[in-house]
Protein backbone atom coordinates (compact mmCIF):
# COMPACT_ATOMS: atom_id res chain seq x y z
CA UNK A 1 0.00 0.00 0.00
CA UNK A 2 2.71 2.08 0.99
CA UNK A 3 3.77 2.76 -2.80
CA UNK A 4 0.86 3.87 -4.24
CA UNK A 5 0.07 5.99 -1.14
CA UNK A 6 0.73 9.10 -3.51
CA UNK A 7 -1.31 8.39 -6.24
CA UNK A 8 -4.37 6.89 -4.02
CA UNK A 9 -4.16 10.56 -2.46
CA UNK A 10 -3.67 12.56 -5.53
CA UNK A 11 -6.12 10.81 -7.18
CA UNK A 12 -8.95 11.30 -4.16
CA UNK A 13 -7.88 15.30 -4.39
CA UNK A 14 -9.56 15.26 -7.67
CA UNK A 15 -12.66 13.29 -6.81
CA UNK A 16 -11.97 9.93 -7.99
CA UNK A 17 -12.94 6.90 -6.75
CA UNK A 18 -10.35 4.40 -6.96
CA UNK A 19 -10.39 0.41 -6.51
CA UNK A 20 -7.50 -1.55 -4.65
CA UNK A 21 -6.03 -5.36 -5.70
CA UNK A 22 -3.63 -6.50 -2.92
CA UNK A 23 -1.38 -9.99 -3.60
CA UNK A 24 -2.89 -11.88 -0.49
CA UNK A 25 -1.27 -15.25 -0.94
CA UNK A 26 1.43 -16.89 -2.92
CA UNK A 27 1.48 -20.47 -4.06
CA UNK A 28 5.00 -21.71 -5.55
CA UNK A 29 6.74 -18.88 -7.42
CA UNK A 30 5.19 -15.57 -7.53
CA UNK A 31 6.98 -12.43 -9.07
CA UNK A 32 5.06 -10.61 -6.21
CA UNK A 33 5.03 -11.21 -2.51
CA UNK A 34 1.49 -11.06 0.00
CA UNK A 35 0.93 -7.42 0.31
CA UNK A 36 2.06 -6.12 -2.94
CA UNK A 37 -0.36 -3.33 -4.38
CA UNK A 38 -2.01 -1.99 -7.34
CA UNK A 39 -5.13 0.62 -7.46
CA UNK A 40 -6.98 1.28 -10.17
CA UNK A 41 -8.81 4.64 -10.38
CA UNK A 42 -12.45 5.23 -12.16
CA UNK A 43 -10.52 6.19 -15.70
CA UNK A 44 -8.52 3.32 -15.35
CA UNK A 45 -5.36 4.92 -14.63
CA UNK A 46 -3.11 2.20 -12.90
CA UNK A 47 -0.81 2.89 -9.84
CA UNK A 48 1.53 -0.26 -8.37
CA UNK A 49 1.80 -4.00 -9.61
CA UNK A 50 0.58 -7.11 -8.47
CA UNK A 51 1.80 -9.19 -10.66
CA UNK A 52 5.21 -7.53 -12.41
CA UNK A 53 3.05 -7.38 -15.33
CA UNK A 54 1.98 -11.30 -15.81
CA UNK A 55 -1.82 -10.67 -14.79
CA UNK A 56 -2.27 -6.69 -14.53
CA UNK A 57 -4.49 -6.36 -17.75
CA UNK A 58 -6.59 -9.11 -15.83
CA UNK A 59 -6.52 -7.43 -12.54
CA UNK A 60 -7.43 -4.14 -13.70
CA UNK A 61 -10.70 -5.72 -15.66
CA UNK A 62 -11.61 -6.88 -12.40
CA UNK A 63 -10.61 -3.79 -10.86
CA UNK A 64 -13.01 -1.21 -12.88
CA UNK A 65 -15.77 -4.04 -12.81
CA UNK A 66 -15.77 -4.27 -9.28
CA UNK A 67 -16.18 -0.16 -9.14
CA UNK A 68 -18.80 -0.24 -11.13
CA UNK A 69 -21.08 -3.35 -9.09
CA UNK A 70 -19.48 -2.98 -6.25
CA UNK A 71 -18.35 -5.60 -3.46
CA UNK A 72 -15.17 -7.20 -3.01
CA UNK A 73 -13.97 -10.25 -4.78
CA UNK A 74 -10.81 -12.80 -4.51
CA UNK A 75 -9.44 -13.77 -7.80
CA UNK A 76 -6.73 -16.80 -8.45
CA UNK A 77 -4.29 -16.64 -11.38
CA UNK A 78 -2.40 -19.39 -11.68
CA UNK A 79 -0.24 -20.63 -15.22
CA UNK A 80 -2.28 -21.23 -17.99
CA UNK A 81 -0.09 -23.13 -20.93
CA UNK A 82 -2.78 -21.22 -23.52
CA UNK A 83 -2.75 -17.86 -21.85
CA UNK A 84 0.67 -18.23 -20.46
CA UNK A 85 1.35 -14.10 -21.63
CA UNK A 86 -2.40 -13.65 -21.04
CA UNK A 87 -3.67 -13.95 -18.01
CA UNK A 88 -1.67 -16.66 -16.68
CA UNK A 89 1.94 -16.37 -14.41
CA UNK A 90 4.92 -17.16 -16.60
CA UNK A 91 7.13 -18.38 -13.47
CA UNK A 92 4.58 -21.02 -12.66
CA UNK A 93 3.52 -20.04 -9.39
CA UNK A 94 -0.72 -19.02 -8.41
CA UNK A 95 -1.48 -15.88 -6.81
CA UNK A 96 -4.89 -15.10 -5.06
CA UNK A 97 -6.05 -11.58 -5.32
CA UNK A 98 -8.43 -9.73 -3.30
CA UNK A 99 -10.07 -6.80 -5.71
CA UNK A 100 -11.91 -4.41 -3.28
CA UNK A 101 -14.18 -1.40 -5.18
CA UNK A 102 -13.04 0.95 -1.95
CA UNK A 103 -9.87 1.67 0.34
CA UNK A 104 -9.92 -0.23 3.16
CA UNK A 105 -12.41 0.10 6.20
CA UNK A 106 -9.45 2.16 7.93
CA UNK A 107 -7.59 3.96 5.41
CA UNK A 108 -7.28 7.33 7.24
CA UNK A 109 -5.53 5.88 9.75
CA UNK A 110 -3.69 3.33 7.74
CA UNK A 111 -2.43 6.37 6.14
CA UNK A 112 -1.41 8.15 8.90
CA UNK A 113 0.54 5.11 10.53
CA UNK A 114 2.49 5.20 7.24
CA UNK A 115 3.51 8.61 6.50
CA UNK A 116 4.61 8.98 10.44
CA UNK A 117 6.44 5.44 9.89
CA UNK A 118 4.64 4.21 12.77
CA UNK A 119 4.26 0.13 13.06
CA UNK A 120 1.06 -1.21 12.20
CA UNK A 121 -0.61 -4.38 11.04
CA UNK A 122 -3.57 -4.35 8.68
CA UNK A 123 -5.98 -7.22 9.13
CA UNK A 124 -8.39 -8.01 6.31
CA UNK A 125 -10.84 -10.77 5.65
CA UNK A 126 -9.84 -12.12 2.39
CA UNK A 127 -12.04 -15.32 2.50
CA UNK A 128 -15.11 -16.79 3.85
CA UNK A 129 -17.28 -18.94 3.55
CA UNK A 130 -20.98 -17.92 2.81
CA UNK A 131 -23.62 -17.25 5.04
CA UNK A 132 -21.69 -16.40 8.18
CA UNK A 133 -23.33 -13.65 9.64
CA UNK A 134 -21.53 -10.40 10.12
CA UNK A 135 -18.11 -11.24 8.03
CA UNK A 136 -17.72 -9.28 5.15
CA UNK A 137 -14.85 -9.90 2.53
CA UNK A 138 -12.83 -6.90 2.23
CA UNK A 139 -13.31 -6.07 5.94
CA UNK A 140 -10.51 -4.68 7.54
CA UNK A 141 -9.03 -3.61 11.42
CA UNK A 142 -5.51 -1.80 11.83
CA UNK A 143 -3.69 -3.20 14.69
CA UNK A 144 -0.78 -0.75 16.96
CA UNK A 145 2.06 -1.55 19.06
CA UNK A 146 0.17 -0.59 22.37
CA UNK A 147 -2.92 -3.26 21.16
CA UNK A 148 -5.19 -0.96 20.26
CA UNK A 149 -7.27 -1.26 17.04
CA UNK A 150 -9.06 0.62 14.55
CA UNK A 151 -12.28 -0.91 12.47
CA UNK A 152 -13.52 -4.30 12.76
CA UNK A 153 -13.99 -7.20 10.74
CA UNK A 154 -17.95 -7.75 11.48
CA UNK A 155 -17.85 -10.18 14.96
CA UNK A 156 -16.57 -8.87 18.57
CA UNK A 157 -14.99 -12.51 18.97
CA UNK A 158 -12.86 -12.32 16.14
CA UNK A 159 -11.50 -9.19 16.23
CA UNK A 160 -10.35 -10.00 19.94
CA UNK A 161 -8.54 -13.19 18.42
CA UNK A 162 -7.61 -10.90 15.63
CA UNK A 163 -6.37 -7.75 17.82
CA UNK A 164 -3.83 -10.51 19.98
CA UNK A 165 -2.66 -12.18 16.74
CA UNK A 166 -2.05 -8.68 15.27
CA UNK A 167 0.30 -7.81 17.88
CA UNK A 168 2.26 -11.05 17.48
CA UNK A 169 2.67 -10.55 13.45
CA UNK A 170 3.69 -7.04 14.44
CA UNK A 171 6.71 -8.15 16.63
CA UNK A 172 7.29 -11.25 14.26
CA UNK A 173 7.75 -8.31 11.50
CA UNK A 174 6.13 -11.10 8.71
CA UNK A 175 3.00 -11.09 6.92
CA UNK A 176 1.05 -14.09 7.28
CA UNK A 177 -3.09 -15.32 6.59
CA UNK A 178 -4.75 -16.85 9.37
CA UNK A 179 -7.83 -18.94 9.81
CA UNK A 180 -10.27 -18.78 11.89
CA UNK A 181 -13.53 -19.79 13.19
CA UNK A 182 -16.94 -17.31 12.79
CA UNK A 183 -16.12 -16.44 16.58
CA UNK A 184 -12.33 -16.57 16.06
CA UNK A 185 -12.13 -20.16 17.53
CA UNK A 186 -8.86 -22.06 16.40
CA UNK A 187 -7.84 -24.56 13.84
CA UNK A 188 -10.84 -23.80 12.35
CA UNK A 189 -10.61 -22.45 8.46
CA UNK A 190 -14.72 -20.64 7.40
CA UNK A 191 -12.56 -17.33 7.29
CA UNK A 192 -9.05 -16.21 6.46
CA UNK A 193 -7.21 -13.30 7.53
CA UNK A 194 -4.43 -11.76 5.89
CA UNK A 195 -1.79 -9.75 8.29
CA UNK A 196 -0.01 -7.21 6.43
CA UNK A 197 2.90 -5.72 8.63
CA UNK A 198 4.25 -2.71 7.84
CA UNK A 199 6.65 -1.68 10.00
CA UNK A 200 10.17 -0.01 9.43
CA UNK A 201 13.28 -2.12 8.28
CA UNK A 202 15.05 -4.52 10.52
CA UNK A 203 18.10 -3.55 11.97
CA UNK A 204 21.65 -5.74 12.02
CA UNK A 205 24.25 -3.89 14.17
CA UNK A 206 27.67 -5.30 13.21
CA UNK A 207 30.70 -4.98 15.39
CA UNK A 208 34.11 -4.70 14.22
CA UNK A 209 35.41 -2.48 11.66
CA UNK A 210 37.16 -5.02 9.64
CA UNK A 211 36.76 -6.08 5.50
CA UNK A 212 33.94 -8.89 6.31
CA UNK A 213 31.89 -5.65 7.77
CA UNK A 214 32.21 -4.00 4.69
CA UNK A 215 30.55 -6.87 2.48
CA UNK A 216 28.06 -8.14 5.27
CA UNK A 217 26.99 -3.89 5.27
CA UNK A 218 26.56 -4.19 1.65
CA UNK A 219 24.80 -7.61 1.37
CA UNK A 220 22.78 -6.57 4.39
CA UNK A 221 21.56 -3.51 2.72
CA UNK A 222 20.07 -5.27 -0.41
CA UNK A 223 17.85 -7.90 2.16
CA UNK A 224 16.60 -4.40 3.49
CA UNK A 225 18.39 -3.94 6.87
CA UNK A 226 18.91 -0.62 8.46
CA UNK A 227 22.96 -1.53 8.77
CA UNK A 228 24.51 0.12 12.01
CA UNK A 229 28.42 -0.57 12.29
CA UNK A 230 30.17 0.04 15.83
CA UNK A 231 33.75 0.05 16.53
CA UNK A 232 35.49 1.16 19.68
CA UNK A 233 38.52 2.50 17.57
CA UNK A 234 37.54 6.39 15.77
CA UNK A 235 40.39 5.80 13.45
CA UNK A 236 38.68 2.59 11.65
CA UNK A 237 34.49 3.34 12.31
CA UNK A 238 34.27 6.07 9.75
CA UNK A 239 31.61 6.90 6.95
CA UNK A 240 34.47 6.66 4.48
CA UNK A 241 35.48 3.32 5.33
CA UNK A 242 31.53 2.06 5.24
CA UNK A 243 29.64 4.30 3.10
CA UNK A 244 26.97 1.50 2.56
CA UNK A 245 26.10 1.61 6.42
CA UNK A 246 23.46 4.20 7.90
CA UNK A 247 25.13 4.95 10.60
CA UNK A 248 28.67 4.51 11.54
CA UNK A 249 29.63 4.63 15.79
CA UNK A 250 32.49 4.93 17.22
CA UNK A 251 32.08 3.45 20.93
CA UNK A 252 32.42 0.19 22.82
CA UNK A 253 30.11 -2.34 21.52
CA UNK A 254 28.76 -2.64 24.89
CA UNK A 255 27.82 1.05 25.72
CA UNK A 256 26.41 1.07 22.26
CA UNK A 257 24.08 -1.98 23.35
CA UNK A 258 23.24 -0.70 26.64
CA UNK A 259 21.91 2.64 25.10
CA UNK A 260 20.13 0.68 22.08
CA UNK A 261 19.68 -2.96 23.34
CA UNK A 262 15.91 -2.35 24.57
CA UNK A 263 14.82 -1.54 21.43
CA UNK A 264 16.03 -4.31 19.02
CA UNK A 265 13.62 -6.86 18.85
CA UNK A 266 12.75 -10.41 16.90
CA UNK A 267 13.75 -8.74 13.48
CA UNK A 268 16.99 -7.41 14.35
CA UNK A 269 20.39 -9.16 13.89
CA UNK A 270 23.80 -8.75 15.71
CA UNK A 271 26.82 -10.09 14.34
CA UNK A 272 30.22 -10.03 15.88
CA UNK A 273 33.29 -9.86 13.44
CA UNK A 274 36.01 -8.13 15.91
CA UNK A 275 38.11 -11.10 16.50
CA UNK A 276 39.22 -9.72 19.38
CA UNK A 277 38.40 -11.03 23.14
CA UNK A 278 38.33 -7.56 24.96
CA UNK A 279 35.94 -6.47 22.69
CA UNK A 280 33.87 -9.36 21.48
CA UNK A 281 33.00 -11.01 25.02
CA UNK A 282 31.60 -7.19 26.24
CA UNK A 283 29.63 -7.35 23.14
CA UNK A 284 28.35 -10.81 23.08
CA UNK A 285 27.43 -10.28 27.10
CA UNK A 286 25.62 -7.33 25.98
CA UNK A 287 23.78 -8.61 22.97
CA UNK A 288 22.38 -11.32 25.22
CA UNK A 289 20.48 -9.19 27.46
CA UNK A 290 18.37 -8.29 24.42
CA UNK A 291 15.81 -9.55 22.20
CA UNK A 292 17.86 -9.53 18.95
CA UNK A 293 16.52 -12.48 16.61
CA UNK A 294 20.36 -12.82 15.74
CA UNK A 295 23.21 -13.06 17.46
CA UNK A 296 26.66 -14.49 15.79
CA UNK A 297 30.16 -13.96 16.07
CA UNK A 298 32.85 -14.87 13.94
CA UNK A 299 36.30 -16.75 14.93
CA UNK A 300 37.14 -20.29 14.26
CA UNK A 301 36.65 -23.23 16.69
CA UNK A 302 39.08 -22.82 18.97
CA UNK A 303 38.52 -19.34 19.01
CA UNK A 304 35.10 -19.38 20.01
CA UNK A 305 35.65 -22.33 23.01
CA UNK A 306 38.10 -19.47 24.27
CA UNK A 307 35.61 -16.94 24.13
CA UNK A 308 33.27 -19.46 25.40
CA UNK A 309 35.50 -20.01 28.46
CA UNK A 310 35.39 -16.07 29.35
CA UNK A 311 31.79 -15.85 28.56
CA UNK A 312 30.96 -18.34 31.13
CA UNK A 313 33.41 -16.58 33.71
CA UNK A 314 31.38 -13.22 33.00
CA UNK A 315 28.27 -15.02 34.34
CA UNK A 316 26.85 -15.96 31.00
CA UNK A 317 25.10 -19.26 30.95
CA UNK A 318 24.97 -22.60 28.91
CA UNK A 319 21.20 -21.90 27.93
CA UNK A 320 22.12 -17.99 26.82
CA UNK A 321 25.34 -19.37 24.80
CA UNK A 322 23.27 -21.57 22.66
CA UNK A 323 21.66 -18.28 20.93
CA UNK A 324 25.39 -17.59 19.92
CA UNK A 325 25.60 -18.97 16.10
CA UNK A 326 29.77 -19.58 16.02
CA UNK A 327 31.45 -20.37 13.95
CA UNK A 328 28.74 -17.86 12.00
CA UNK A 329 27.32 -18.71 8.87
CA UNK A 330 25.69 -21.70 7.18
CA UNK A 331 28.37 -24.04 5.87
CA UNK A 332 28.70 -23.43 2.14
CA UNK A 333 32.56 -23.43 1.54
CA UNK A 334 32.39 -19.26 1.93
CA UNK A 335 36.04 -17.80 1.73
CA UNK A 336 36.24 -14.19 0.37
CA UNK A 337 34.56 -11.70 2.68
CA UNK A 338 31.68 -11.64 0.10
CA UNK A 339 30.74 -15.35 0.23
CA UNK A 340 31.26 -15.18 3.90
CA UNK A 341 28.55 -12.13 3.95
CA UNK A 342 26.47 -14.33 1.78
CA UNK A 343 26.60 -17.72 4.24
CA UNK A 344 25.98 -14.98 7.25
CA UNK A 345 22.77 -13.58 5.50
CA UNK A 346 21.66 -17.09 4.10
CA UNK A 347 21.71 -18.43 8.11
CA UNK A 348 19.82 -15.60 9.30
CA UNK A 349 16.83 -16.37 6.76
CA UNK A 350 17.05 -19.46 7.56
CA UNK A 351 16.96 -19.14 11.64
CA UNK A 352 14.11 -16.68 10.92
CA UNK A 353 12.10 -18.87 8.62
CA UNK A 354 12.94 -21.81 10.31
CA UNK A 355 14.02 -23.64 7.03
CA UNK A 356 16.93 -26.68 7.65
CA UNK A 357 20.09 -25.54 6.51
CA UNK A 358 23.42 -26.24 7.83
CA UNK A 359 25.33 -24.60 9.84
CA UNK A 360 29.17 -23.73 10.61
CA UNK A 361 28.27 -23.91 13.93
CA UNK A 362 26.21 -27.68 13.81
CA UNK A 363 29.36 -29.71 12.56
CA UNK A 364 32.68 -30.55 13.41
CA UNK A 365 36.00 -30.02 12.08
CA UNK A 366 37.89 -27.76 10.14
CA UNK A 367 35.91 -24.96 9.10
CA UNK A 368 37.02 -24.75 5.51
CA UNK A 369 37.99 -27.72 3.37
CA UNK A 370 41.87 -27.81 3.24
CA UNK A 371 41.81 -28.58 -0.65
CA UNK A 372 40.84 -24.68 -1.04
CA UNK A 373 43.17 -22.95 -1.44
CA UNK A 374 41.82 -18.86 -0.56
CA UNK A 375 43.40 -17.77 3.20
CA UNK A 376 39.95 -16.78 5.27
CA UNK A 377 36.88 -18.21 5.56
CA UNK A 378 33.53 -17.53 7.33
CA UNK A 379 34.72 -18.11 10.63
Amino acid sequence: MKEVLSDIERWRRDGMRVATARVVGVEGSGPRDPGATMAVNERGEVAGSVSGGCVEGAVVTEALAALESGGARRRTYGYSDDEAFAVGLTCGGTVHVLVDPALPDVYEELRDALVAETPVVLATVVDAEDGIEGIRLGASMLVREDGTSSGTLGVDELDAVVRRDGGGALASGLSSTRHYGPRGEARQREVSVFFEVFAPPPRMVIFGAVDFTAALAKVAKILGYRVVVCDARPVFATKARFPMADEVVAERPERYLGAIGTSLGPRDAICVLTHDPKFDVPALVAALQTAAGYLGAMGARRTHEDRVARLRQSGVSDEALARVMSPIGLDIGARTPEETAVAICAEIIARRTGKPAPSLRDRTGPIHDAAMQAPVGAG
